[in-house]
């Protein structure tokens, strides 16, 4: 993707986000009737989806708090971040080691104005407006330099958002890993999960049905061997890919959804 190419900084409250949609699934109030309603129609066909959501959300704050007390990481940076909610990577990580660092990452001009308000006295902790897929724009970014020191393990998240982008040699998820894992240092995580799906016409109709309701601000539902690929030559932490509530749960009594016609898949991998 070209460097610097300038996004859009006016909320559009006609058109649904994904971060938007995701909000509103978590209980959240920073979305707009329109997120709602494209959430209640996509509910008719994949009726877990809000299930499906919490769990990923849960997983994230596992996978953090994981990262910082058991393996020592300090510098986390998020890709696709979303709106603030509780429990947020900074809490999660700064709760284990006050000085962790954290640096947050969407194209979603709410995503912005609201994330900077939350960090606004957090010194540790920034949110920059970019494309996922401009990794020269987010590595170089001021703020991304401030917190991130690239010579010591960073813990880079792609938590369900690769499916918010196609497929393309040069943009696409393999492309995004392959850049991203060239800047790491030895001892690095990327922490990656998507939705996906058995069911071709599962597949189909949420990737025609989001594709359409964003205007062209999404990429596909894929398979699990598809999210198989991007972990090649990483170390894949225990318990390996996994349907993300069944990574590391804090007890044996976990949420589940109530169907199974699609789920959150990924995993943890190290980078040696």
């Amino acid at each position: 993707m070209e460097s610097g190419k300038k996004l859009s900084t006016t909320i559009d409250a006609a058109v649904p986000t994904a971060a938007r949609m995701y909000d509103h699934y978590l209980g959240g109030k920073d979305n707009y009737a329109v997120d709602r309603a494209a959430c209640e129609e996509l509910d008719k066909v994949v009726p877990s989806t809000r299930a499906l959501a919490l769990n990923n959300r849960r997983f994230l704050q596992r996978m953090v708090g994981t990262l910082a007390r058991e393996y020592g990481v300090r510098q986390f940076l998020d890709h696709g971040s979303g709106l603030p909610t509780q429990d947020n990577v900074h809490q999660v990580a700064q709760a284990v080691a006050p000085d962790s660092r954290v640096v947050y990452v969407d194209n979603d001009p709410m995503v912005l104005v609201h994330g900077r308000a939350l960090l606004e006295q957090n010194e540790r902790t920034a949110v920059i407006q970019a494309d996922l897929r401009d990794t020269e724009r987010i590595f170089t970014h001021p703020d991304t330099r401030r917190l991130i020191d690239p010579s010591l393990p960073v813990a880079v998240l792609f938590n369900s958002v690769f499916h918010c982008i196609p497929d393309s040699d040069t943009e696409g998820p393999p492309a995004v890993v392959r850049r991203v894992r060239e800047r790491l240092a030895p001892g690095s995580f990327l922490v990656m999960c998507q939705l996906v799906s058995d069911d071709a016409e599962v597949r189909d109709f949420v990737t025609d049905f989001m594709n359409e309701a964003t205007q062209g601000h999404w990429g596909r539902v894929r398979e699990e061997r598809d999210v198989a690929e991007w972990f090649e030559g990483l170390e894949v932490l225990s318990p390996g890919l996994v349907e993300v509530s069944t990574w590391r749960p804090d007890s044996d009594v976990v949420p589940r959804q109530l169907t199974q016609e699609w789920i959150e898949f990924g995993g943890v991998g190290r980078i040696g």
